[in-house]
């Protein structure tokens, strides 16, 4: 076991000073045992060679980040930023040549907490003008006149190419108008467990869902202008021990799972990578080699630069594990004048202990990705004050909202999940009256900003709580988006928002043409707790006595529908199955909108179309991993992935356990059928590399390379499956097919996995042909002896359905 090698904690900056000892100041010392580091001595560094491949429009066109390839279902389309990074790259060489090693090292390490005016910042430098660091996936955190998004679990949930993409470009735009130069997401991290704090701000438990959602984000912020800083790098499935938990996971499913939608986000030209708290067998994630620069900087050739989550670095040579950045700067709010970087880098520089290139790379890395995005061309000065929104000086009130409502009224609409339908429940149809039953269906007592970061619920759960959220310009509850399409149908709206009241509840309900009963289940990130959710949800049960006042609500009116707003799944059992619950509707994390967006699905004005991003269970002793609740002593916390491959539907499946609605799943006003399904190989054009793809058709494994697992014959169209769909209904409507592979036993893979989706708005009685491709990556398997992607042995099938249970069309992979 290695004791951590850090020296005499030194200031924030970077100083002349060569005086060092070797120690860890003892406020900041591990008090865990087992951890892996890295020992004191000099270390030598050759940079990656950059991989070159001609780019070859129009599969694999030369891409800047402010002009990304238009949305493709079929992804035809692997964008190369190669030629863009080489621009930045040599930009910045030429901006650092003259620099002194104090000078670089400041671009490498952040001015502290609460420093600056943004969540973590990097000062001017000579022309250089610094930048601003910012939260949050859905909103400018702390910012005024900025909006409130959809979560990213509720974009998730459409299934939609389109609105990721656009979510991502309006939230980008946002950020460039207040002067953010990174935008700290999107969230990565995978729903492991359901219970998991900050589950809603990331894009479900499923690792294709996940990528595609992250890759449509990433182009989408970045045509915005800002740089799009991926997290948590890697394994942070849980709030609780975030700090000294070690993630133990097998390197196959590292790479099949958790790492994937960090690859995706690569390929989408990805400008930075936060890594996380927690450790990974035993090496904190932001002192980990294998992960950072073995597998995110060689494997995938990631060229921007990797920073750490605030106050997670634990060492100076993290930058020889392949940290760039340390965030905020200082070691932690304890010690606001001393740094793991600043002066320490500067003299394990001087030393020899971390060489010189090293330096050059971290600073060059920084630099590069600001180019990059064109920031050095009339990028706006930040204008707002994180810290303070009264700062009359440094807020200038900049307004970046433009008409983004209605893209966040759609998104909420779209993610919209309808999980229940009986008797032509919905859509409304002017009913004569109604009653909204629940403090989930109106507005807060003190508006829709009462808690800090949103640490608490009061009326419409429209975000989680934590650095995730945002300050809301106004939101909308049901119950003003109900009443006013009440009031154009001439019908009479009451309402009763105490939860706890139930006798009350039911009495007011009884005789109603319609009860909506509205609920919800909040969590967040672990730095708050609320009544006794430390972040992680403690259950995943209805909260403010939801579960009691439905089945009160549903005694006394035969017409209930209910209508959840969760972070994620919930245990329904108790009243799903209830005769007199006619209808329920997920309605998820909505953002500002939320009431316009509840409205528009409950009177049809939107035919949903939302699928579940997650499983909804029985029980929760059916989900493969649960939140680890317990320490063990002075050690790391160990939080075994013994499931492996088999998370959500993965597990349900191989288990052959019956969920109560299952991973994809989702309702519509109108029905659909499929038909007439082909698959065909497309003829490869990529000459260059014509001999990898003739040995992975041979079953061998790529090749341990820079770049390996985004080459471009691994992730150019290999495959085009086609299949008509028909809408059999009355009304227009869009449906979401899914093509789910399955590999045969020899792969030791799940029975279903998630490869491909789309979505596709039909007519009434009328039919569209659909398409969607298939890469070699989507059909292979990590192969942990190769080290590299590999076509399994035998028979590659696959099915086309409506959800990871409802298949429709089954084919066989041509071979």
């Amino acid at each position: 076991m290695f004791s951590f090698a850090l020296v005499t904690v030194s200031s924030v900056y970077a100083t002349s000073s060569t005086s060092s000892s070797i120690g860890i100041p003892q406020s900041v010392a591990p008090s865990i045992t087992g951890v892996i580091a890295i020992p004191l001595s000099s270390y030598s560094f050759t940079p990656y060679p950059t991989p070159t491949l001609t780019p070859d429009p129009p599969t694999f066109p030369a891409t800047d980040p402010l002009n990304p390839p238009d949305v493709s279902n079929d992804r035809y389309v692997v964008p190369d930023f190669a030629p863009a990074w080489a621009t930045a790259y040599q930009k910045a060489r030429n901006l650092i040549s003259n620099y002194t090693v104090e000078e670089k090292v400041n671009l490498t390490t952040g001015i502290g907490f609460a420093a600056g005016l943004c969540s973590a910042n990097i000062a001017p430098n000579k022309n250089f003008p610094g930048l601003c660091f910012q939260d949050s996936p859905l909103a400018v955190l702390g910012a005024d006149f900025a909006t409130v998004f959809p979560a990213g679990i509720q974009v998730a949930s459409t299934w939609n190419r389109a609105l990721m993409r656009a979510r991502g470009l309006a939230l980008g735009q946002e950020f460039k108008g207040k002067g953010a130069n990174v935008a700290q997401g999107p969230f990565l991290n995978m729903g492991r467990v359901p219970q998991g704090g900050r589950n809603w701000e990331g894009f479900g438990a499923d690792p294709f869902l996940v990528g595609e959602s992250g890759y449509e984000t990433v182009l989408g912020l970045q045509h915005g202008g800002v740089q799009s800083c991926a997290k948590h790098f890697i394994n942070n499935e849980q709030e609780q021990f975030r700090t000294v938990e070690s993630s133990n996971v097998d390197d196959r499913t590292q790479h099949e799972i958790y790492a994937h939608p960090f690859l995706r986000s690569v390929m989408a030209g990805l400008s930075s990578v936060m890594c996380s708290f927690n450790l990974i067998n035993d090496t904190y994630a932001c002192n980990n080699e294998k992960m950072i620069n073995d597998i995110l900087k060689r494997e995938y050739g990631f060229q921007g630069f990797v920073l750490s989550d605030s106050f997670a670095t634990m060492s100076t040579l993290s930058a020889v594990a392949g940290l760039d950045v340390t965030m905020p700067g200082n070691i932690n709010i304890d010690i606001p004048n001393g740094s793991f970087f600043g002066g320490n880098l500067t003299d394990y520089v001087n030393e020899g202990y971390i060489s010189m290139a090293r330096l050059d790379d971290m600073a060059t890395r920084v630099i590069a990705a600001w180019y990059f995005l064109h920031q050095d061309e009339d990028y706006p000065a930040t204008n707002f004050n994180l810290f303070d929104q009264n700062d009359e000086v440094n807020n200038k009130h900049v307004n970046v909202q433009a008409d983004h409502y209605r893209l966040v009224r759609e998104i909420g609409a779209a993610g919209t999940v309808l999980l229940k339908n009986t008797n032509g429940a919905l859509p409304l149809n002017k009913p004569k009256n109604m009653i909204l039953i629940g403090s989930d269906a109106g507005p807060g007592q003190s508006g829709p900003n009462e808690f800090l970061y949103g640490v608490g619920v009061d009326g419409i759960l429209a975000s989680g709580w934590g650095s995730g959220t945002g300050t809301f310009p106004y939101l909308i509850s049901p119950l003003e988006g109900i009443q006013q399409r009440a009031r154009q149908d001439g019908s009479s709206v009451f309402w009763d928002f105490d939860d706890w009241n139930t006798d009350l509840a039911g009495t007011m309900a009884f005789g109603q043409a319609v009860a909506l009963v509205f609920t919800c289940s909040d969590s967040g990130e672990g730095l708050f707790s609320f009544d006794g959710n430390l972040g992680d949800r403690k259950n995943l049960t209805a909260w403010n006595n939801g579960n009691e006042l439905i089945l009160a609500v549903a005694a006394q009116n035969n017409n209930t529908i209910v209508v959840v707003n969760s972070v994620g799944p919930l245990i329904v059992e108790s009243w799903i199955e209830h005769p007199n619950v006619t209808a329920v509707v997920w309605a998820g994390i909505q953002g500002q909108e939320a009431g316009n967006a509840i409205a528009d699905v409950l009177y049809g004005a939107y035919n949903p179309s939302g699928r579940l991003p997650y499983t909804i269970a029985k029980d929760p002793a059916d989900y493969p991993a649960q939140v680890v609740t317990n320490s063990s002593g002075n050690e790391a916390v160990p939080i075994n992935y013994t499931e492996g491959l088999f998370i959500d539907y993965r597990h349900f499946d191989q288990a052959n356990i019956t969920p109560r609605f299952e991973f994809g799943f989702g309702l519509s006003y109108t029905t659909f059928s499929y038909s007439d399904l082909d698959v065909v190989a497309i003829q490869s054009l990529n000459s260059d590399q014509e001999d990898l793809i003739i040995a992975w058709e041979g079953g061998e494994a790529s090749p341990i390379a820079e770049g390996s697992s985004v080459a471009l014959w691994l992730h150019e169209p290999a495959f085009q499956v086609t299949f008509n769909v028909t809408n059999t209904g009355y009304v227009p409507g869009t449906e979401i097919p899914q093509i789910y592979i399955h590999h045969p036993s020899s792969a030791s893979e799940p029975p279903s996995v998630l490869k491909g989706f789309t979505n596709v708005e039909i007519g009434p009685n009328d039919t569209k042909n659909v398409s969607i491709t298939l890469s070699r990556y989507d059909l292979s398997i990590w192969d942990v002896v190769a080290q590299g992607w590999r076509k399994p042995d035998g028979q590659i099938s696959f099915s086309v359905g409506a959800s990871s249970r409802d298949f429709r069309l089954w084919g066989i992979i041509p071979a």
